[in-house]
């Protein structure tokens, strides 16, 4: 399945055309395809979190004929929207921020568990989305929350610095990783979508 993010009007977000938004197949493309070149970009799941935009909607796609794949998007030759997912509104995406930093917060917490400014600030996150506290509250836990990011990055930088001969060994299974969390990140946005948030 892929999916395309559109603005209300079906222009895309990054100024290049206009898809019909009533299920119109787009022109064939005849000729070589090639990403950022020729061709209608549309995404996998994992490719959605390279792609988010600020506001829009997101949309399930159908292609025909040939695609070739490229390192954050397929490119197809012909392609046309199916169905909405849903519209991206600044809620929706903040609870969804939240969701991500929560899948994440155990990892902070078993090497600082007595620090909770991390999980106050995605509560606070989700206060603020929901309407429950005004913005200066939310600000005040996020700047806690950064805080506390920076200083356990200058930790783990230390850490990094005295380990760097095994990065290599390392690359290919954070890749890995790296992979299944945005594979995660991209059904998550969609379970969102779907629910209204």
């Amino acid at each position: 399945m892929f999916y395309k993010f559109l603005n209300p009007d079906g222009t895309t977000p990054q100024g290049h055309g206009r898809w019909p938004l009533d299920g119109t197949w787009l022109p064939k493309i005849n000729g070589p395809l090639e990403a950022c070149v020729t061709g209608y970009h549309v995404m996998r799941i994992g490719d959605l979190m390279s792609w988010l935009p600020a506001t829009g909607d997101l949309w399930i796609v159908e292609t025909k004929y040939k695609t070739i794949p490229a390192d954050d998007k397929v490119v197809a030759r012909q392609a046309r929207v199916v169905e909405k997912v849903g519209p991206l509104n600044d809620r929706m995406l903040r609870l969804f921020a939240a969701d991500c930093a929560e899948r994440v917060l155990p990892i902070f917490e078993a090497e600082y568990p007595n620090d909770d400014r991390p999980r106050l600030a995605i509560q606070a996150a989700r206060d603020y989305a929901n309407g429950l506290i005004s913005a200066a509250p939310w600000a005040a836990a996020s700047a806690a929350a950064r805080a506390a990011a920076r200083a356990a990055a200058r930790e783990a930088a230390w850490e990094a610095a005295r380990e760097a001969a095994w990065a290599a060994a390392w690359a290919a299974a954070w890749a890995a990783v790296w992979a299944a969390e945005r594979e995660w990140q991209g059904e998550r946005l969609i379970e969102a979508l779907g629910e209204g948030q």
